[in-house]
């Protein structure tokens, strides 16, 4: 077991969103900006930013580690940058506007279809079907859940045609 290896997960935490040089063993030499660190294999997740916004990613096995040198901090531009690289692109941030006519725009079409639906919470942000499913921002099939795996499948299926048809 190297030095590397040795560290705690909370010492890794202090290179991520970090412009690093990985030194490995047989001399080779990475650098990129560390997406995070596996508290297993203490493997290096490294990513850098290509031209036409691509992002290539690295991995450096955590026994091959040797040394890691901080280049450069990174400030909350690049940190949002990194947390998006893995996002799926539906993930995008909703104004609380966009979010309130998603809500009830699909409300809207459930009642169309003689699905029951009401709002839920304090600010009435959470749909809820039928009394057995909820929906939370931002309204797709992912964000449906229910104790019933049937009712959920339906919905989630109903969700997912409603949105294709919307685009």
């Amino acid at each position: 077991m190297n030095d590397w290896q040795r560290k705690s997960p909370v010492d890794w935490e202090t290179y991520v969103n970090k412009m690093v040089k990985v030194a490995a063993i047989e001399k080779h030499e990475y650098e990129g900006w560390v997406l995070t660190v596996d508290p297993v294999s203490a493997s290096i997740v490294l990513a850098t930013f290509l031209e036409n916004e691509k992002v290539s990613i690295l991995v450096v096995l955590g026994h091959a580690v040797q040394e890691v040198e901080i280049l450069k901090e990174g400030d909350d531009e690049m940190k949002q940058r990194l947390s998006y690289i893995f996002a799926p692109e539906e993930s995008k941030a909703y104004s609380p506007e966009e979010l309130e006519k998603r809500k009830n725009n699909l409300k809207t079409w459930l009642e169309t279809n003689h699905i029951p639906v009401t709002e839920q919470g304090e600010s009435g942000r959470t749909l809820c079907v039928a009394g057995v499913l909820t929906i939370d921002p931002p309204y797709g099939p992912e964000e449906c859940s229910s104790s019933n795996e049937i009712i959920l499948s339906r919905v989630q299926g109903l969700i997912q045609g409603y949105l294709e048809k919307q685009q």
